[in-house]
């Protein structure tokens, strides 16, 4: 087992995952760790960031900032998002390592294996085959991101290392029309549906690919959990190994939203990878479990996000 440090920094905690890590570092009976917003220290700049870690010397260093979205999202802003992603993933790998931190965890993606990698996909599986083109800028720059953590380990000795995450949705996902992804995109269009009344709600594609989704809070303790016993370097994969086709999300957001109307599927838009589960053995093995099923974990998020709702409403 690792140390255990006294100075923490998780880079993102804004965004989904890297809420969650801060939840679970909490759970886990962990320092509170640094956090900054991008106001506070731009993660894409390179001064900044160097400044912010000659300064504050993290121990360990949780690396869940990055610029994501959905389909449309990587379709229309590729250029936005491979180079973001590779300014906040090289300054800060190198800034940590050259302040002296004992060891990094950075966030890849599932939607960075091959569109047509063996299922369930194991980690090996990573620069096997052609990547899924709805996503290829962003998959790009997580694949260098993965490139210079093991590099930085062999080289430098620095214990850095990538977890693979499948789709994470929950407390804290995105759920703007144009940038988010496929569980908070779809809640958001059956609530709306179900408050207008309307007779029908379209979803993208034929609703035939398969997903694995994981909660994030799940997400967040699998990252503390292997911070803490993870020594191998390398990736490790960390999803539910719960799969759900598109049709079948459709109808469970339906129905913990409350909407009774009809579910069309737009056949002339792109449907993505046609199947992601993940082989989450290595997790299994290094005594880590997710525990949140899909429909509680849905619940929850609905739950958080009309909460959300009705304070901006009150206020």
């Amino acid at each position: 087992m690792t140390d255990m440090p006294s100075r923490i920094f998780v880079a993102g905690h804004r965004g989904m995952v890297g809420a969650a890590i801060v939840r679970a570092l909490e759970r886990a009976g962990l320092p509170q760790p640094m956090v900054r917003t991008h106001a506070e220290l731009p993660l894409d700049d390179r001064s900044a960031t160097r400044a912010f870690f000659q300064a504050e010397r993290p121990e360990w260093v949780f690396l869940a900032a990055a610029k994501v979205g959905g389909i449309l999202a990587n379709q229309e802003f590729g250029g936005d998002f491979i180079r973001m992603n590779l300014e906040i993933q090289t300054n800060v790998i190198h800034e940590a390592y050259a302040a002296g931190a004992t060891k990094l965890l950075f966030l890849g993606s599932s939607c960075i294996y091959p569109r047509e990698a063996e299922q369930p996909m194991r980690e090996d599986s990573l620069l096997t085959g052609p990547l899924e083109p709805t996503n290829l800028p962003y998959a790009v720059a997580k694949i260098a991101g993965v490139a210079m953590c093991d590099a930085y380990r062999k080289q430098f000795g620095f214990d850095a290392f990538t977890v693979m995450p499948s789709n994470v949705y929950g407390i804290g996902d995105n759920f703007d029309p144009t940038s988010s992804h496929l569980v908070a995109g779809m809640m958001r269009r059956m609530h709306e549906a179900r408050l207008a009344d309307a007779p029908s709600v379209t979803v993208w594609g034929t609703g035939k690919p398969q997903r694995e989704l994981v909660f994030a809070d799940d997400l967040g303790d699998a990252c503390v959990h292997l911070m803490r016993h993870w020594e191998r370097g390398g990736l490790v994969n960390a999803g539910s190994s719960e799969e759900v086709s598109v049709l079948e999300l459709a109808g469970l957001i339906a129905d913990v939203v409350g909407y009774r109307g009809a579910i069309e599927f737009d056949r002339s838009k792109p449907d993505g990878t046609p199947r992601k589960i993940m082989d989450n053995r290595l997790l299994g093995e290094s005594g880590f479990k997710t525990s949140t099923a899909l429909r509680s974990g849905l619940e929850q998020m609905y739950a958080w996000w009309q909460e959300g709702q009705s304070s901006a409403e009150r206020s």
